[in-house]
């Protein structure tokens, strides 16, 4: 979202410049006509979440890979529920640090083997790729309504860096496994999401107005709030979790 300002060669006007390689970005405007202010995503990149979707689906773990990935996910979530209690605007921040690794990891090494075997990819690297930029901007969004402590930004790092090595580990041996990961993940990500809306409506956590980046980027009426927010961040977890 944050922009950078250059001297131009006169020293006088300063202009705006909206990339790492100094070059002026195009300029963007929404359907009204007003100035598009974000860098980080396209006003044909949003989209309005599908709120119709089943969240009660489960994938019933059948095999010893998924009976794996399943208590993996399981074991997981304990610590989780210990740290983090009742705050679910932290939890979600740090479950999409988290959310947003498998899909590129997942993009990266697909990407690597189009290019080793010169094959198409089906479709699966903006696939995923995209999957990773989606929870991105969940972590952008729940970002404007809880900022993080200094130890729950440290766990950040720990965690990002144990589990990016992990998957990346686990993808390299058997895909299936990782997918069947990232699909148990969104479940729990959806019941926790679910235990938010559950905090909301009963007035534990205060249901303040949508930040402007949800608006844009889901959509959103001018008045949405955050309630609203955590149902369309809700049902793209349900999505993700069909996919993988």
């Amino acid at each position: 979202e944050q922009v950078n300002n250059k001297n131009s060669e006169d020293g006088g006007n300063k202009e705006v410049v909206a990339s790492y390689w100094g070059i002026k970005g195009e300029e963007v405007k929404k359907e009204d006509g007003t100035p598009w202010k974000w860098n980080c995503f396209r006003p044909w990149e949003t989209y309005q979440a599908d709120l119709t979707i089943d969240l009660k689906k489960h994938h019933v773990p059948t095999t010893f890979l998924d009976k794996l990935a399943y208590w993996t996910v399981k074991s997981l979530r304990f610590p989780t529920d210990v740290f983090f209690q009742r705050r679910y605007g932290c939890r979600a921040m740090m479950l999409e640090t988290v959310a947003a690794v498998p899909g590129m990891v997942g993009g990266m090494l697909l990407h690597c083997k189009s290019l080793r075997r010169f094959e198409h990819s089906g479709g699966w690297i903006k696939t995923l790729l995209d999957e990773a930029e989606n929870e991105r901007m969940h972590l952008m969004t729940f970002m404007e309504v809880s900022q993080p402590r200094w130890y729950e930004r440290a766990l950040v790092f720990t965690v990002q860096g144990v589990f990016f090595n992990a998957y990346f580990l686990a993808y390299l041996s058997s895909p299936k496994l990782a997918h069947r990961v990232v699909g148990y993940l969104e479940e729990e990500a959806i019941h926790s999401y679910t235990e938010f809306l559950k905090e909301l409506d009963k007035g534990t956590i205060e249901n303040v107005p949508a930040p402007a980046i949800a608006i844009d980027y889901w959509r959103l009426p001018a008045d949405s709030t955050l309630r609203d927010v955590v149902m369309v961040v809700r049902a793209d977890e349900a999505h993700h979790r069909d996919v993988n």
